[in-house]
């Protein structure tokens, strides 16, 4: 069966309809014919057929498939079509699931017991920092005779005589395992225990920053943030209990998913970037940007809670499966360099970096749009500003404690070691974009 002039909007273009028929949808130009196709959240598979290939692998790139098909032309031959062969056109990749047990679910944190006995432990050291110390007591009441101690001493980046001290403390107590119930700084500290001693760590994550679902570390010494992969950091079990964010400030859970969000978009344009990770990001950036609104409007609210801490988990594979880029780097350099706060660093950059990257990633950047209420990558940067806006976000790095001569010091320090990032790292247009941000203008 054949529909012919089907409109985009109509049902049969939308559905995933199974059964043996086509339909027919005109369009004028490459553009109006990639938004077609990209306008409906089926598609396993897709094909173009056209005598220009090169423009055939463009279009293909852009569309929101998993496998596009283009028609090989070669050169023509007596009685023979010019259409031969169909090719799959798929960039090669490589995929590696991390090897972290994951527990979600509205009241888990009373599964902790029972996944300390998975891993054989007996006594655990429970991490926080010094404002969830109450928290980190009523962890060790839970475990009983499995608690080790409370250790509440965990800041932010991680400082490197922070770390040393943690691990003196661990071997005193004689831990076998290690209990970090935070948000990143938490968990960070963990991290660079066992980076030191192979201890296991179980992450219960109270905020969406996403580092219990990496093997990244990171260690601050003389102003500078160093950070790296190591696969004795990556946490053994992850428990995500929604009820433990509710006691998370509606700012603070802003910044933290839009930090979150962070990792989502750059995942999409990431040097290691596959279709895998790719699914997740969009997934991910569109959760978090319909949860947050509702966190921050009722912190109370359970459903957006959940919505918002399942968007972050997929955000925190995002960030342990691939690299990232620019706005990490930048991020980075703020907080090791400038003590900035990590996620309202990471929530007011990152509208400027993706519109840094808007050209060079268009294709990915299109797909964040299109999880963000949008259809063009020249959208994202304006978008992620305006959802700053809604959930009341500083916007001004100058707010949170950047200096006036900050913007020329970090572009100075980002370039100078830079991340792979799709655009170029130019530390003129980089000194201009944190310029913006110190102002709290919008990316331009």
């Amino acid at each position: 069966m054949v529909f012919i002039e089907a409109s985009p909007d109509d049902r049969v273009c939308q559905e995933e309809v199974f059964g043996p028929f086509v339909t027919v949808v005109r369009f004028s130009t490459d553009q109006e014919a990639l938004a077609i196709a990209n306008s409906t959240e089926y598609g396993l598979g897709s094909g173009l057929w056209t005598q220009n290939l090169a423009r055939a692998h463009k279009m293909a790139d852009a569309i929101h498939a998993g496998m596009c098909w283009v028609n090989c032309y070669k050169r023509r031959r007596e009685n023979r079509s010019a259409l031969q062969t169909l090719r799959p056109v798929m960039n090669p990749f490589v995929y590696q699931s991390l090897p972290t047990r994951v527990v979600f679910g509205w009241g888990k944190l009373s599964a902790l017991a029972e996944e300390i006995e998975r891993l054989g432990a007996r006594r655990a050291l429970i991490l926080t920092t010094p404002e969830q110390q109450a928290l980190g007591e009523q962890v060790a009441t839970l475990l009983g005779d499995r608690a080790a101690g409370v250790y509440p001493k965990a800041v932010m980046h991680v400082p490197l005589e922070v770390a040393q001290a943690a691990r003196v403390e661990a071997a005193r107590l004689d831990a076998d395992c290690c209990v970090a119930i935070g948000g990143g700084s938490t968990i960070g500290l963990g991290k660079a225990i066992a980076m030191d001693s192979g201890l296991p760590i179980v992450a219960i994550p109270t905020t969406y920053a996403g580092s219990e679902m990496t093997s990244i570390y990171g260690l601050t010494e003389n102003r500078l943030k160093k950070t790296g992969r190591d696969p004795r950091v990556l946490p053994k079990t992850v428990i995500y209990d929604p009820q433990l964010t509710l006691t998370l400030p509606a700012q603070i859970s802003a910044c933290s998913g839009m930090n979150a969000m962070a990792h989502a978009v750059e995942a999409l344009y990431a040097q290691d970037a596959n279709p895998i990770i790719g699914f997740m990001a969009e997934e991910s950036i569109r959760s978090l940007a319909l949860a947050l609104p509702g966190v921050v409007n009722d912190p109370n609210d359970p459903d957006a809670r959940s919505q918002a801490l399942y968007g972050a988990w997929l955000a925190g594979i995002c960030l342990g499966s691939v690299g990232m880029a620019l706005h990490h780097k930048l991020c980075h350099t703020l907080g090791g360099t400038f003590n900035l706060p990590h996620a309202q660093a990471h929530a007011i950059v990152l509208p400027h970096a993706a519109h840094y990257n808007r050209e060079a990633a268009a294709g990915p950047l299109q797909r964040a749009a299109r999880a963000l209420g949008g259809s063009e990558a020249g959208e994202v940067g304006a978008l992620l500003y305006a959802l700053n806006q809604k959930l009341g976000i500083p916007l001004a790095l100058a707010d949170i404690g950047l200096p006036e001569n900050g913007p020329a010091e970090a572009a100075q320090i980002a370039c100078a070691s830079p991340y792979y990032n799709p655009r170029p790292f130019e530390q003129g247009p980089i000194e201009a974009l944190l310029t913006r941000a110190m102002k709290g203008l919008a990316p331009a």
